[in-house]
């Protein structure tokens, strides 16, 4: 993966540092926090600098998952100015959106605080990022959802109407995970109530997802679970009214806005006097 990034970027060479900056030249730069959040991607960088440039010496002072605040030195990295100058782009493009991840899913998770509900991420990834991303949510204290198609079963509306209802999709289901000896957890979506008693009277999942209920219905649909099944809110939910849905009692609360339109922390990479 980093290969292929610094190939997007550096090409057949970085001809304003090449041009400008001696080869032998030696220098340190600083990682500076702008803005208060969740730091992540230290250890990203970490590899960053050592795919680049094995004799770049990196000191860390602030950890994944710290909290950081404005004016803050995360770390510094010293050896050859050339080598600084062309990972300095690529490494601020990844910290500062891991960063963004981190820090918008503490803030969801600062919300739950005094109920047992957690939030979770979903495949609206940056393609090529998802492991990252995902634990940019961890390190900010969200919890992960499936990670691809290949680990949960999610029967969601269109493979329901697909297949011609809840039973024949929870059916197929159980049957070909038998057939290939899968283990598969399976989580199922729902629209209405008239759908969410279809799954309680045919059973045999494991999470039942409440799309696009209202706080009052998913409060209701709880109910009616009886806690026989994990539960999970999706759909509209915003950072107003998180706590309205948590305080109903799901377990999760699964919000895209983690990952598909979250806001980069900003920092920056500066040259430091040697």
């Amino acid at each position: 993966m980093i290969p292929a990034w610094f190939a997007e970027d550096i090409g057949d060479g970085d001809h304003t540092t090449l041009s400008c900056i001696p080869p032998d030249a030696m220098g340190k730069s600083q990682l500076i926090i702008k803005e208060n959040g969740i730091i992540a991607g230290v250890e990203v960088a970490r590899e960053i600098f050592k795919a680049f440039d094995p004799e770049l010496k990196m000191t860390v002072f602030i950890q994944d998952g710290s909290e950081v605040k404005y004016g803050d030195i995360a770390f510094v990295v010293e050896g050859k100015i050339q080598s600084l100058l062309q990972t300095e782009r690529l490494m601020l493009n990844i910290m500062q959106r891991l960063s963004g991840v981190a820090t918008r899913t503490n803030e969801y998770m600062q919300l739950l605080k005094g109920t047992h509900t957690s939030v979770l991420d979903t495949r609206k990834t940056t393609p090529g990022l998802r492991m990252l991303e995902k634990e940019a949510v961890k390190l900010g204290g969200g919890t992960n959802h499936r990670i691809g198609l290949y680990d949960m079963i999610l029967l969601k509306d269109n493979h329901v109407d697909f297949a011609g209802g809840i039973e024949q999709a929870i059916t197929r289901t159980k049957e070909y995970l038998k057939e290939k000896g899968k283990n598969l957890k399976i989580e199922i979506e729902v629209r209405n109530f008239d759908e969410l008693q279809q799954v309680l009277n045919i059973g045999g999942i494991d999470r039942i997802m409440l799309d696009n209920f209202s706080v009052e219905n998913t409060r209701k649909a709880v109910e009616m679970i009886g806690g026989k099944y994990e539960t999970e809110s999706s759909g509209g939910i915003t950072k107003e009214t998180l706590r309205d849905y948590a305080e109903c009692g799901v377990d999760y609360i699964s919000v895209g806005a983690l990952t598909h339109s979250i806001k980069s922390l900003d920092m920056s990479f500066k040259a430091v006097d040697i």
